[in-house]
Formats: structure tokens, C-alpha cells, sequence
């Protein structure tokens, strides 16, 4: 009776609700396609909620006698010309918000990007650590509703009319301690349910919740800032929120925890079965006899310490490779617009606005990078290889974007999406598929768990460079953009020099592979001729 409460209590509410009415459960591939849809809801919902701010901005802190339309695209038209004012209008009555209106407005608003990137980055090594420890499915409910909570917060701050600049610092640093539950969470989950075989194409195509999620935070904040900037920080943090409800109602963990056998677990070899959908669907008509032994042995994990887990063979070099590989893709992310809105395109140059629908396009060649190099990584089964072809490949791409961006726009769109296709292509490939399989090495024992652990040193670290890169770019820009540009292209060729001994190795794999095989083709044939 006893394991059968604490098997209930491991089966999500809405699982078990659904199996109540149906009156048996579904099969093994439904339940796959239910974790792949909550937890890309569930980090969508997260880059949703961090889009604000960068919305915000132009009310905070407005650029005097202009205003650009709020609206982003694909509700605004792509190119749009600024629109002049008188000296104290403004289209939605803001004439900023004290303490970012003022002289310093810019720069306390940089601070508390960075603010929030600083604790992020930190906030990520306990909480992969403690994915790893706590049950999953409510330490990522408790980060994401935690995540509305402050994010909603800073937006209070316009009803209760506070002007304290330390009021909006701490509510930023404490919703990047809880943003940083996100990741390590959902790869772990995800890791949970899919073995490595097709696992870097499934993760390319969900880790598309990244530019979906922008896109998303940026509709809903911009659609309801003409009622007040609050709203569209309180609107974002209501949608994690209640995703955050819906991860808690049924999002499942652990296959075990509802009767399916754990695809990484010790009795399944590495390459064949954690993949085999149809021979793990063999096991289902027995999965109620089983689901017991196998929930307990879910259970009695034991989690994997950060240091332990810093030794996992390639966590280090991913882990810096990383560093320089986010360094380059959050420049972009935070400076294009900008970049792009001080550069003359086709001879004129173009308003703030229209370069912000401009950068979108990057993102868009990122979504395809991401599944190009989850797909290329599963059919050579390198991913070391894959990751730094891409990182090298990024170098002549950002120097063509440089030299000849300025062209037309066709050109400079054309430049940028294959750009963003080499730059974020390792980047996700990375953060999610090369996360997952450290997480589940042969070097650990199949009693320990680590996929959160292992993603969240990565992306940990990865983070400190995606706040360093913007930082340095805010110094260098002021020495000319070719210096930028200098410092990326260093960046790529860094990222890709740290994961050599990875590339030698997986080289050196396939080499023996080969000749096994020709040796062994060899004799048959010699036995077939005897």
C-alpha cells in the first residue's frame, strides 16, 4: 500500500487523471510527444519572460523628440521610418521613468541586464545540482511560478509608482536566480526520455523554443505597453506562470516514474536501445507489473557533485568552448540592432525600429543552424566534430557580414541568416544534445544522475561568456566595429581550438572503427576463398 501511495505521487495530477478516464495509459510514443511539447512550452514561456525589458527600454528611458513605433514584427511592417514629435509629446504619453530617464538612464539599464546575466550564470550551477537532487518536474514548477512572481513584480513597480533604482536591480537578480532553473531542468528531462541515436535532430528541432519564445515575449509585452509599461512585465510573468502550472499538472519526469523503463538506465546499452522506440513499446503491455521495482530504482539515484561531474571526459573543454561560442551569439543578440540602425545599408541607413525586425532574421538562421548540426552530429555521430566545423565556418561568415552587409539589404538579410546558421548552430547543438550525453556517460554508474548537473556547468559557463560579450562590445564599439568584429571572429577560432582533443579523439574512433571492419572484411573473405 505504501509503494503504491508513493507511486502516486511521482505520477503527474493530469496523468493520472487522463488514465482515470481513459481507463488505461497511452503508449510510450505519446508520452515522448507530451514531454517534448510541455517543456518547449515551458522554456518558451522563459525567453518569453526575458524579453521585456529590452521592449521596455524605449519607455524608460525615451529618446527625446522621437518616438518608433512599439509594435514588432510581424504586427509592424519590417521597415519602418522614425516618426518625429513635438518637443514634449509622445505617442503613449511616457516621458520616461525616473531613475532611467535621467543622464545615467542608459547605463542603469545596461547594469541591470548584466545584473540579471551575473546571477543567471551563478544561479545555474546550484540549480543543476539541485535538479539533479529534488524531483524535477516541482523544482522546475517552483523556478518558473518564482520566475513570474518577480517578473510581475518589476512591472508593480509602475502601479506603486516606486523610482528606487534598487527596487528594480534585486527584482531582476532574484528572477535570474530562478530563471536559471530553466535549462538545466528541461535538457535533463529531455535526456530522461530520449536516447542519443536520434537525439541531436529531436533537440535541434525543440531547441527552437529559444527564437519562438522572443518572438513570443515580444508580441505579448508590446501589445499591451500603450496601458501602462508595468503590463509588459506583468503579462510575460503571468504566462510562465501558468505554464509553470502546466509542468506540474503533466510533465513526467522520469519514464520510470510512470511505468516505462529509464532509456539510460544500466541494463540498456548505450547505442541501440535507449532509441529503439518499437522494442521499448514491446514492454508496455508489462510496464504495470514492472512499474513498481522500476520507480524505486528512479527513486534511489544518488545525484552527482559539481566536481565529480567537472570530470566527466569533455565537460571542460564543452564547457569553454561554450564560453566563447555564447560570447559571439549574445553580442549579436544584444548589439545587432543597434549595429545595424549605425550602419548604412544600400546607401541610407534605417530606424531603430526597422533594425530590430532586421536582427530577427539572425534568430531565423539560428533555428535552421540548430537542427542542421543536431542532424549532421547524429549521422557521423561526432559531435565535437560538428560543433567545431560550424565555430570555423562562423569566422569567414561574420567577415563577409562585415565587408559586405552595407551592399543592399537582400545581401545584408542573405549574410546575416548564414551567419546566425554557423554561430548558433554549435551553440544549441551544445547546450542540449552534447549536454545530455556528458550527462549520461559511460563513466558514470547507471545509479547516478547528472544531466542536470552537466548542463548546468555548461551552460553555466556559457553564460558568464554571453554577459562578458556584450560588455566588451559596449567598450570596443567605440574604437570602430571593425575591432567587434576582430573580437568575434577570435572568440569562433578560440571555440573551436578548445574542443581539438575532442575532434582528435572522435577522429581517432572512427579511424579503428574503419579499419576493424576492413580487417574484418578482410578475413571473411579469406575464409570464403579457403
Amino acid at each position: 500500500m505504501a509503494n503504491n501511495l508513493d507511486a502516486m505521487r511521482k505520477i503527474p495530477p493530469g496523468i493520472w487523471l487522463i488514465r482515470k478516464i481513459r481507463g488505461n495509459d497511452c503508449s510510450l510514443k505519446t508520452h515522448r510527444y507530451m514531454v517534448l511539447l510541455v517543456t518547449f512550452i515551458a522554456y518558451t514561456s522563459y525567453h518569453a519572460s526575458r524579453k521585456p525589458s529590452s521592449i521596455v527600454k524605449s519607455a524608460l528611458d525615451p529618446e527625446p523628440n522621437k518616438t518608433t513605433n512599439v509594435y514588432p514584427w510581424p504586427i509592424g511592417s519590417v521597415f519602418v521610418k522614425d516618426e518625429f514629435l513635438g518637443e514634449n509629446k509622445d505617442k503613449f504619453g511616457y516621458k520616461g521613468w525616473e531613475p532611467f530617464n535621467g543622464k545615467d538612464g542608459t547605463e542603469k539599464l545596461g547594469l541591470i541586464d548584466v545584473a540579471f546575466l551575473a546571477c543567471y550564470s551563478l544561479g545555474m550551477f546550484g540549480a543543476g545540482h539541485l535538479g539533479d537532487t529534488l524531483d524535477l518536474r516541482l523544482f522546475l514548477t517552483s523556478g518558473m511560478i518564482g520566475s513570474g512572481i518577480f517578473v510581475g513584480l518589476f512591472g508593480m513597480g509602475y502601479f506603486w509608482n516606486i523610482h528606487v533604482f534598487g527596487f528594480y536591480l534585486v527584482m531582476q537578480m532574484v528572477a535570474g536566480l530562478f530563471q536559471a532553473t530553466g535549462w538545466p531542468s528541461v535538457v535533463a528531462v529531455i535526456g530522461n526520455w530520449f536516447g542519443k541515436r536520434r537525439r541531436g535532430l529531436i533537440m535541434g528541432i525543440w531547441n527552437a523554443h529559444t527564437s519562438v519564445g522572443n518572438i513570443t515575449g515580444s508580441l505579448i509585452a508590446a501589445s499591451v505597453l500603450e496601458y501602462g509599461w508595468g503590463w509588459s512585465f506583468i503579462a510575460p510573468g503571468t504566462f510562465i506562470a501558468i505554464s509553470g502550472i502546466l509542468v506540474f499538472l503533466f510533465l513526467a519526469a522520469y519514464p520510470e516514474d510512470i511505468g516505462f523503463p529509464c532509456p539510460n538506465g544500466p541494463a540498456t546499452r548505450a547505442e541501440a536501445v535507449p532509441c529503439d522506440v518499437e522494442a521499448q513499446t514491446q514492454n508496455e503491455g508489462t510496464a504495470e507489473g514492472k512499474s513498481a521495482p522500476i520507480r524505486d530504482r528512479s527513486g534511489a539515484r544518488r545525484s552527482v557533485g559539481l566536481l565529480e561531474a567537472c570530470l566527466i571526459p569533455g565537460v571542460i573543454p564543452f564547457s569553454f568552448c561554450l564560453f566563447f561560442s555564447k560570447l559571439v551569439a549574445y553580442t549579436f543578440l544584444y548589439w545587432l540592432p543597434f549595429y545595424l540602425s549605425q550602419t548604412e545599408i544600400g546607401g541610407e541607413y534605417m530606424s531603430v525600429k526597422s533594425a530590430g525586425n532586421l536582427s530577427t532574421l539572425f534568430d531565423v538562421g539560428g533555428i535552421v543552424g540548430g537542427i542542421l548540426a543536431g542532424h549532421i552530429s547524429d549521422k557521423l555521430r561526432a559531435r565535437a566534430i560538428t560543433a567545431a566545423s560550424f565555430m570555423y565556418a562562423a569566422i569567414p561568415s561574420m567577415l563577409l557580414y562585415r565587408l559586405y552587409g552595407n551592399l543592399s539589404r537582400t545581401v545584408n538579410i542573405v549574410l546575416m541568416m548564414i551567419a546566425g546558421l554557423f554561430i548558433n548552430g554549435p551553440y544549441a547543438l551544445i547546450t542540449t544534445a552534447v549536454s545530455a550525453d556528458l550527462g549520461t556517460h559511460s563513466s558514470l554508474r547507471g545509479d547516478s544522475r547528472a544531466l542536470a548537473t552537466v548542463t548546468a556547468i555548461i551552460d553555466g559557463t556559457g553564460s558568464i561568456g554571453a554577459a562578458l560579450g556584450p560588455l566588451l562590445t559596449g567598450f570596443l564599439s567605440t574604437k570602430g566595429w571593425d575591432t567587434v568584429f576582430v573580437m568575434l571572429m577570435l572568440g569562433a577560432l578560440i571555440a573551436g581550438l578548445l574542443l581539438s582533443h575532442q575532434v582528435v579523439v572522435e577522429i581517432n574512433e572512427k579511424t579503428c572503427k574503419s579499419m576493424r571492419s576492413s580487417s574484418g572484411q578482410q578475413s571473411s573473405e579469406g575464409n570464403a576463398m579457403n
